[in-house]
């Protein structure tokens, strides 16, 4: 056995290694499903857009001290989801409009909240922690990975429940609004899961860094396949192969977890890209 290898088991015998592994493996998991659906949507900037309100939200949480910041990031985050949509529609303020107004207002309230009612020695590290992902991965309490695991199951669960529809609304909206359905209300649904799992990565990537998650491995996945089920299984796999793999590095060469897995699937997009080129896939 390698120095490496001998390292690495040796991080393994520790719960805190074994719980940062099954929380970023179903975040990624869950950010793979939804990617894909941004991706052909455009709605990728709505992952952003929400990064940026759940930053706010988590520093009203801190400023009031709770112990457990779901409590008004999560439904926050929510809200966001479902007023970006409607606002969206809305023919005065366009999409792209209502999410920069949302998600820069979220960021600057965020950042002054902090700044002025924090009383913590070290607001730069903190706020930099927050945005581009921390060690928090690495010290997550039992409670932490239930939540994860239990949100998790809820997206996973919704996403496989409404594939068919999910699938309609993705590429031809018009047509599934035609013939009865309540395209309305999926889009809707969309943009509540969405908000779920820019919530469960914050603690993986930081609020920054988290549509690199959802974009990158349906993007890579994209070079190869055409059809929706293909893509939606090859970014499900590339997405946990890099979160595995990023963790991996981020213990071994102690690097910021977030960066590490973000950087691993911006290597696995090129290698897809130069290997649809050589397959002559390319548009």
């Amino acid at each position: 056995m390698n120095p490496i290898q001998t390292l690495w088991f040796y991080f393994s015998s520790y719960p805190f290694v074994r719980y940062a592994f099954v929380v970023g493996l179903l975040i990624s998991l869950c950010a793979s499903l939804l990617g894909v659906t941004l991706v052909l949507k455009r709605f990728s900037f709505i992952g952003d857009g929400l990064s940026h309100v759940a930053f706010g939200a988590m520093a009203v949480a801190t400023v009031a001290n709770l112990t457990n910041q779901m409590v008004i990031v999560l439904p926050v985050t929510m809200l966001s989801a479902i007023l970006l949509l409607r606002t969206g529609q809305n023919t005065r303020i366009k999409g792209d409009a209502a999410v920069a107004m949302i998600s820069v207002g979220a960021l600057a309230v965020g950042y002054m909240l902090i700044n002025v009612f924090s009383k913590s020695a070290n607001i730069a590290g903190d706020v930099c922690s927050t945005l581009f992902g921390s060690i928090s991965i690495l010290t997550l309490k039992a409670s932490d990975v239930w939540l994860c695991v239990v949100l998790s199951v809820i997206v996973i669960v919704l996403f496989l429940a409404f594939y068919h529809k999910i699938f309609a609304v993705t590429f031809d909206e018009s047509f599934a609004a035609a013939t009865g359905m309540k395209t309305n209300a999926y889009n809707l649904l969309i943009a509540v899961i969405t908000a779920m799992i820019i919530v469960l990565a914050m603690n993986l990537v930081g609020s920054l860094l988290i549509s690199a998650l959802i974009i990158f491995p349906a993007l890579s996945a994209m070079r190869l396949f055409r059809s929706f089920r293909s893509v939606i299984v090859c970014s499900a796999v590339i997405s946990v192969i890099c979160a595995a793999v990023g963790i991996i590095l981020s213990i071994l060469c102690s690097t910021p977890v977030g960066s590490t897995i973000v950087c691993a699937d911006i290597v696995v997009f090129f290698g897809f890209s130069i290997a649809a080129r050589l397959t002559g896939r390319t548009e």
